[in-house]
């Protein structure tokens, strides 16, 4: 007898087992607004998650629900592959005038499939066109996609599993900081550059994260990034900033390499670049690198017209707006001070992070485990999920225009959460 499926099993029943944060998150969600999400029963959750940084401007945010129920109204174009549409003008004149103008920023877009892994194949693809070289430098704790060449780039060896030799010609060294401590990574990068028997090829390009999201939220220093700029100049190598999950505003600015006042060869976005978590993504290009000919890199959905108008929609909506740059490092700060004074000085945790990315390490803190803080969490009504090479690290990422009220709240659940795990390991050990 066939026994009927029901939303509690069929995910269990039929959905692969590659799924993860079902996992971590064992609920069936069903609606959601601003900086919750809503289960099936009505029980509410704060999100820290954000769709994994593709929801800075929160679930369902008013200013991409009208202009979308507007056009589907209307009859407007969804699918576009990539015909000159409306709403992708619009889009480009939003983002020339908004975002890149004002940053005296000149580079050309290119729509790519709506993934970042593919924003990244697309990068690597155009720096070896343009070079004619095949070697790519990427960085331990990196974390550029799942496909193919993106995989090449992404350190961990749990996402390469299956392809490993079959990657692309990639060289990886040691990020600025890592869980090993600072490293010289400019130092090195020379060395293996000016001996011609280091063994590793000129690259075409050097890919990074200004701030490692997946490997720990860890923070590449000013200093680096502006040296690294100026070797990839001295060697003529194309400087590929993967702003994938960093940027649109993650860390503080719209870019994330802002803050060292560097400009890269190329740029990835996808994630919140859709406005409210619609499947886009970009990559920027200095016009002396766009070297493609015609549908040499494609993709059927790379005219998601639904993304476009989102995009334009927040960027007219809130980057055209001072104060919600200023609210974003205003909230950092309170999460900066509220867990340097609740976890960093009494229990020992080190703190990472700009903006509104930040990182709990609880490596160096006896007894405590961050999955566990994360199911805690869960428990008291916070989704918030952990990251770094052994998943040491609670990583905060809460909405962009998340309220001071809210944001105070899942700081509040975080910071007791830990407390009360530090009291339970205090307890066992006195009792064994």
């Amino acid at each position: 007898m066939t026994i009927p499926l029901s939303r509690a099993t069929v995910f269990d029943d039929l959905e692969s087992a590659v799924r993860s944060y079902s996992r971590s998150f064992p609920c069936v969600f069903d609606t959601a607004k601003g900086d919750h999400l809503y289960a099936a029963d009505g029980t509410r959750y704060l999100d820290f998650l954000s769709g994994a940084g593709s929801l800075n401007y929160g679930h369902n945010p008013e200013p991409v629900r009208e202009v979308l129920l507007h056009h589907i109204e209307r009859d407007g174009l969804l699918h576009g592959l990539d015909f000159a549409t409306t709403a992708k003008a619009d889009f480009l004149m939003a983002f020339q005038d908004i975002i890149l103008e004002p940053r005296g920023l000149s580079y050309r877009v290119q729509f790519t499939s709506p993934s970042g892994t593919n924003a990244v194949e697309a990068a690597l693809k155009l720096a070896r066109l343009a070079t004619g070289r095949t070697n790519v430098i990427a960085f331990g704790g990196g974390f550029h996609g799942v496909s193919t060449g993106s995989l090449a780039a992404t350190g961990s060896s749990y996402y390469r599993a299956g392809l490993e030799g079959t990657l692309p010609t990639t060289t990886h060294i040691p990020y600025p900081d890592s869980p090993l401590g600072d490293f010289d990574s400019i130092g090195l990068l020379k060395m293996l550059l000016d001996d011609p028997s280091s063994g590793v090829e000129k690259p075409a390009a050097v890919l990074l994260e200004t701030v490692q999201g997946e490997g720990g939220v860890y923070i590449a220093p000013v200093q680096f990034l502006q040296d690294l700029r100026e070797l990839c100049d001295q060697y003529g190598i194309v400087l590929v900033v993967d702003d994938i999950q960093a940027g649109c505003g993650r860390t503080g600015t719209f870019f994330s390499f802002e803050r060292a006042g560097i400009v890269p060869d190329l740029v990835t976005l996808s994630k919140s670049i859709g406005g409210s978590g619609l499947p886009m993504a970009l990559l920027l290009v200095k016009p002396e690198l766009d070297v493609w000919m015609p549908g040499q890199h494609n993709g059927t959905f790379r005219g998601n017209q639904l993304a476009f108008i989102g995009a334009t929609a927040v960027l007219r909506h809130y980057w055209s707006d001072a104060s919600f740059v200023t609210g974003i490092g205003r909230k950092g700060d309170l999460v900066r001070e509220s867990l340097r004074r609740r976890v960093e000085i009494p229990f020992g945790a080190e703190v990472r992070g700009l903006g509104l990315m930040y990182g709990i390490d609880v490596s160096t803190v006896p007894g405590l485990d961050a999955s566990k803080v994360s199911q805690l969490c869960f428990e008291r009504g916070l989704i918030v999920e952990t990251c770094g090479r052994e998943g040491e690290v609670i990583k905060l990422l809460p909405p962009l225009t998340i309220s001071q009220v809210a944001l105070g709240n899942g700081l509040d659940i975080i910071t007791s959460a830990i407390g009360d795990l530090m009291d339970d390991a205090e307890t066992r050990e006195y009792t064994a």
